[in-house]
């Protein structure tokens, strides 16, 4: 060890050693690291948080700098994590599956207040329709944040739909206040999942995003593609099988048919068959000469369904 390294490390502090340590024995103790944003959550949903995912992942608050370098003293591998430290960070240590994580964390959000000089997450809109609110300032208030209202029967409405701030547009307090007294609250609050390691893989956050519906649906319609393309081309495998016997079976009973070739299985379609090419005939040749046919036969055609 150099004497600019043996002396930076006799003045860093032991409570920072500890960090530092306890860090770099979670990274070899679970199975996957998260990294995840944690700005604007109070101290005390943070405290809930961690409470919640008891079980499920420990929650690691600590300076990004303590962060870098516990990465650092780990894993190459580890390190690669390190360029998702940023801003205000935690750490995520479980042993679930990304993707179960992911999903654990999109659960536990909920819906807050945007403030005063928060960045607006999405476009917030303020839908056309009555209030709660009894005449009064709030009419003032609301026109003043640029949203048309007025009274009607007794009660403040919102005349037409709007959107008060796009994506990206920073929120003044009035409209921060108006819209907490609307009850619209734009904000999630909760942990922001920025990217996942486990077993030298890195994933981010819009990977483990998935829609579990349209999944579902995509292995579905693959299902069904793959069983159709088994079924059409005569691929035999333990899934199609029964299908592709049964349509062999169609198959070659109606050839049969189509061939008049004698069998047991198929002789009552063939008499059948017979049976009503004659009438027909039959039918044909009466019309031309009644003389030409029996009398038990023009009694047939005579009962015959017209």
């Amino acid at each position: 060890m150099s004497t600019e390294v043996a002396h930076h490390s006799i003045h860093i502090p032991q409570w920072k050693k500890d960090e530092i340590e306890e860090i770099k024995k979670n990274i070899t103790t679970y199975s996957s690291i998260g990294v995840v944003g944690i700005r604007g959550i109070p101290s005390n949903q943070l405290q809930l948080m961690r409470k919640s995912l008891r079980g499920i992942a420990d929650l690691k608050l600590c300076r990004n700098s303590l962060i870098d370098r516990a990465l650092n003293e780990s894993s190459t591998d580890v390190q690669q994590i390190n360029k998702y430290v940023e801003d205000q960070t935690a750490l995520l240590f479980t042993n679930e599956n990304p993707f179960k994580l992911q999903k654990i964390l999109q659960q536990g959000k909920t819906s807050a207040p945007i403030k005063a000089g928060a960045v607006s997450p999405k476009d917030i809109v303020v839908e056309k329709g009555p209030t709660s609110f009894p005449p009064g300032p709030i009419v003032g208030e609301l026109t003043g944040a640029g949203i048309a209202a007025g009274i009607e029967g007794g009660k403040v409405v919102i005349r037409q739909t709007k959107i008060v701030a796009k994506k990206g547009d920073v929120v003044d307090a009035k409209l921060a206040s108006i819209l907490s007294r609307l009850e619209i609250h734009p904000m999630e609050l909760g942990l922001d999942l920025r990217a996942v390691y486990q077993n030298g893989m890195i994933y981010e956050s819009k990977i483990l995003s998935v829609d579990e519906t349209i999944y579902k649906n995509n292995l579905t319609l693959a299902v069904q593609h793959a069983f159709n393309l088994s079924v059409n081309s005569a691929y035999p495998t333990k899934f199609t099988i029964s299908t592709l016997l049964t349509k062999a079976a169609s198959q070659s009973r109606n050839l049969a048919i189509n061939a008049e070739i004698v069998m047991p299985e198929i002789i009552d379609v063939l008499l059948g068959k017979a049976n009503a090419q004659m009438m027909s005939i039959a039918k044909l040749t009466n019309a031309k000469d009644a003389n030409s046919t029996s009398t038990k036969l023009k009694e047939k055609l005579a009962a015959a369904p017209k």
